[in-house]
């Protein structure tokens, strides 16, 4: 049951995902706001639950050769290739500025190796203004042949084992939907230390240019993001919202305001908006007015009763 009420008062949007109170369920998603302060111009950042700044590794990286992106029907491919300043630069040039907002500013960072892993982790930890990590396991790991973290139970718990060990912060889990079984990635983690759960990551695609007969991105693949994928993204957002007793956080192709709480129903505390930027930079602004609306519209006092309440009818032949 979802509590009554009157038309007087404003909704209550803060959520608790892993030890962190949001003031709403909103998040900046990573790779799609810069640092944070690339956002700031058309989102007041205060207004957001989070931000999850750009992917940080233990040294600078000119990731992949342009062009980047490519526009699909309705969607994305990008193969940015996890361009970054490094952990150090963002701490000295990038994080002083970021401290005088009122919003979470969550890490997400990735390594080749559990020890890369860790010692990114282990120096964000250390740094003033830092609330929570998010780690990308979405990525090759050197010392098994270049198997990605994430397309096996065991390397996600070694690696997110490793990062527990280093790091108090929160410590968000970013799953890929490249496998087979994304619960089992899940509990993974969960056993590992993990205190919440974010999903999903991009789909592996591929976008072909007919008049040449090659692939519109240089390096071939790349990966999909935005309304293309919501449905999928629900589906792994509730069937992993069944596994695990820790919090998760649902993102891919979230829109509107009603895409978010769709997102909720299905069992997510809260969410990441990342493509729907690249449309309208204060997307993220405009999806907390239409939550608020939403709930307002039906007398649902906090959003937080609407999470997991997804109902199934029975179907009979």
């Amino acid at each position: 049951m979802v509590a009554a009420m009157t038309a007087a008062h404003t909704p209550d949007l803060r959520v608790q995902v892993a030890g962190l109170t949001l003031q709403n369920p909103i998040m900046a998603a990573s790779g799609t706001c810069g640092y944070g302060e690339e956002l700031h111009p058309f989102v007041d950042l205060n207004c957001l639950g989070a931000v999850v700044v750009k992917g940080l590794s233990l040294k600078p990286s000119r990731g992949n050769p342009g062009p980047r992106l490519v526009e699909t029907t309705g969607g994305m491919l990008n193969s940015v290739g996890l361009h970054n300043i490094g952990i150090e630069a963002f701490l000295a040039e990038k994080l002083p500025a970021l401290r005088r907002y009122r919003t979470h500013i969550v890490v997400n960072f990735f390594g080749d190796a559990p020890a890369e892993y860790a010692a990114v982790a282990e120096r964000a930890s250390d740094a003033e203004g830092v609330a929570a990590l998010e780690a990308n396991i979405s990525c090759p790991n050197v010392q098994h042949g270049g198997m990605l973290f994430s397309c096996d139970p065991r390397l996600t718990f070694q690696v997110v084992e490793r990062v527990r060990k280093v790091t108090a912060l929160p410590l968000i889990v970013k799953l890929s939907p490249n496998v087979t079984d994304i619960t089992a990635i899940a509990r993974a983690a969960e056993e590992a230390g993990a205190d919440a759960v974010s999903l999903i990551n991009t789909l592996m695609s591929l976008a072909i240019d007919l008049e040449t007969r090659t692939p519109r991105l240089p390096l071939g693949f790349g990966g999909l993001s935005g309304p293309a994928i919501k449905p999928l993204a629900l589906r792994m957002v509730w069937q992993v919202a069944q596994a695990v007793r820790i919090p998760v956080i649902g993102l891919g192709g979230i829109m509107t305001g009603e895409d978010a709480l769709e997102f909720v129903v299905a069992g997510a505390t809260a969410c990441q908006v990342g493509t729907a930027s690249f449309v309208d930079p204060a997307a993220c602004r405009k999806i907390i007015a239409e939550m608020t609306r939403y709930l307002q519209r039906h007398h649902i006092a906090t959003v937080a009763e609407l999470c997991g309440t997804l109902r199934f009818q029975n179907v009979r032949d």
